[in-house]
Order: C-alpha cells, then sequence, then structure tokens
C-alpha cells in the first residue's frame, strides 16, 4: 500500500473532505437544530478522519466505487454498533419497535443506517471534495503519518461519541460482549474484501509519451460511482428510509400543512393561527376542514372580458 509523496494541496482537500462529511451526513437530516449547531464538534473527529481514512487506503489501493462503499458500511457498524451501540440497544431512539429484534439486533435501524452512512458519510463527501480538487482525485492526500494521525483521531472519536452521545442518550446499557466482537469481525471482513479481494484500477500512465486515446470513445476516469452500486445502495437506503420513516414524515407533512392553514387563518380570525383551518389547495380546491370550496377568481369581477389571445386582439385592431 505504498504511495508516492502527497501531490501540493492535498492537506487542504483532506481538511475539506473531513468539514464537510459530518455535515452532509448529519444536516441533510436536519440534525441537529441550528440553536445546537456546536454538536457538529463531537462529530467531525469520527466522521472526518474515518472517510479521510477510508479514501487514504483506497486511493492506495487503487480500489473503486465499490471498495468505497462496502468500507462505508463498516464504518457505519464502527459508529452505530461500537460507539453508539444503537444497532443492539433495546431503548436508544425506540429503534428497536420499528421492526422485530433478529439475533438482538434492531433489523430496521440497520437497514436504513449502515447503506445511510456508505452513501452520505463515506461516498459522496469523498465524490464532492474529488470534484472540488479534479487534479488529486485519483492519488492520496496524505503521507503514511498523516493515515496513523487519521486513524488515531477516528478511533478517539468513536470514544467521544460512547462517553458523550451516547451516555446521555442511552445510560447503563452495555452491549454484551459477544456482540462488540461480531461487530470487529464483520469490519475486519469487509475491509479484506474491500482492499483485498476487489480488483485495483490500473495505474494510470506515467510516460513522457502516452498513447493518445481516441476522441470520438474516451475511457472513464473513474470519478463517478458504477450506476449499478449507485443503484443498488440508493435502492437499498430509499426502501429502509421509506419502511421506517413513513410514519413520521406523514406526521410532519401534516403539521406544515396545519401550520400553513394557520398562517394563513391567522390574518382573518383575530390573528390566532391555531392551525385549525388547513389552507392546502389541491387540484384547484380548497379544504377548510369540510368540503371543497373552488379558488377564487384572482383576476376578479370582469377579469376574464380582459384576457384576450393574440388572434382575439389582433382581430380587433383589424375591425377598428
Amino acid at each position: 500500500m505504498n504511495a508516492p509523496d502527497p501531490p501540493k494541496g492535498g492537506r487542504r482537500a483532506a481538511l475539506l473532505l473531513a468539514v464537510i462529511t459530518p455535515v452532509i451526513a448529519e444536516l441533510t437530516l436536519g440534525n441537529p437544530p441550528l440553536s445546537r449547531i456546536w454538536l457538529m464538534l463531537l462529530w467531525i473527529p469520527i466522521y472526518g478522519a474515518g472517510t479521510v481514512l477510508i479514501r487514504e487506503l483506497v486511493r492506495r489501493r487503487r480500489g473503486g466505487w465499490p471498495s468505497i462503499l462496502l468500507l462505508g458500511l463498516a464504518y457505519g457498524i464502527v459508529e452505530e454498533g461500537l460507539a453508539l451501540q444503537a444497532l443492539s440497544s433495546p431503548t436508544m431512539y425506540g429503534v428497536a419497535g420499528w421492526a422485530p429484534r433478529i439475533l438482538g439486533l434492531n433489523s430496521a435501524y440497520a437497514e436504513l443506517n449502515l447503506p445511510y452512512h456508505a452513501v452520505f458519510s463515506v461516498a459522496l463527501p469523498i465524490l464532492l471534495t474529488d470534484l472540488a480538487f479534479p487534479s488529486l482525485r485519483e492519488r492520496p492526500y496524505l503521507k503514511r503519518t498523516g493515515v496513523v494521525v487519521a486513524a488515531v483521531v477516528f478511533v478517539l472519536g468513536g470514544v467521544l461519541l460512547r462517553l458523550t452521545v451516547a451516555a446521555s442518550i442511552d445510560p447503563g446499557y452495555q452491549a454484551p460482549a459477544v456482540v462488540p466482537a461480531a461487530y470487529v469481525a464483520a469490519v475486519a471482513l469487509l475491509a479484506v474484501v474491500a482492499l483485498g479481494v476487489l480488483p485495483s484500477r490500473p495505474a494510470p500512465r506515467t510516460g513522457s509519451h502516452p498513447a493518445p486515446e481516441p476522441a470520438s470513445r474516451p475511457k472513464p476516469s473513474g470519478a463517478a460511482p458504477v450506476p449499478w452500486v449507485a443503484g443498488v445502495l440508493g435502492r437499498a437506503w430509499g426502501s429502509g428510509t421509506w419502511r421506517c420513516c413513513s410514519r413520521s414524515a406523514g406526521r410532519s407533512a401534516r403539521l406544515h400543512a396545519r401550520w400553513l392553514g394557520g398562517g394563513a387563518d391567522a390574518g382573518r380570525g383575530g390573528g390566532r393561527g391555531d392551525g385549525r383551518v388547513a389552507g392546502t389547495a389541491v387540484g384547484g380546491e380548497r379544504r377548510v376542514d369540510g368540503p371543497a370550496q373552488p379558488l377564487p377568481d384572482r383576476r376578479g369581477a370582469g377579469g376574464a372580458h380582459r384576457v384576450r389571445s393574440g388572434g382575439q386582439r389582433r382581430h380587433a385592431r383589424r375591425q377598428a
């Protein structure tokens, strides 16, 4: 896994990757609220250092997106299984009631979060950083010392989550020893497949006179994910999200509709705005806690007589 010296700008690219990873992974779900944005500081060590470490290992091995996604699954196991222990906790987040627990694991939570981490916590931040630094996308960002530092920060970040977030949300829970051991074995297996079994991409040509490529059939650079990989992961995460979050999403949509209706009603009902009137326009109708009523004509009285087509206006001018 030896690699040449990191190129100029590699440290800036690694820093960008470390910072945007928790932003993408957490803020895309609206977590945390802006009033508690300082919590992002707790996630930068494990999120940022973990994704940087994954990218460095894959680039040194000259692996592709399948390797990144497999190590993304391993990252999800480390965070959710070892640091937070949410995969096996019967009380954290109330996820034990989402679906039957299989072998003591929260099956629905695992189906939702492990693919989510692979895509949003690892693959997407790496892709965006590669787009920001296109000349470095095929090369490691850091020297070997930087990789060691990223690994140490990643481990310390997991310990930090365990001592802060997990201790405050789910105090007193400790998974049986066999469960963390199984997580470690799964992470090791995924790492071996990602870095040792999956084929490596050929090294780019470095000669002074590289062979020209046909202009009509350019070869892909490998910067974008393989379509079937993105499709499978997107399908897996989307199905889990739909099954696990449909009830809460529907509840949020109803509350949002009531809020909009309350704001519209506030101007007519003394400014109460209690959300009792749902002002949702569907198909040209307004539902106000009862039968549908047609929306008023926005043109006002006689407005229809003022709206003419271009042909009617030209005919009127000729008649005049």
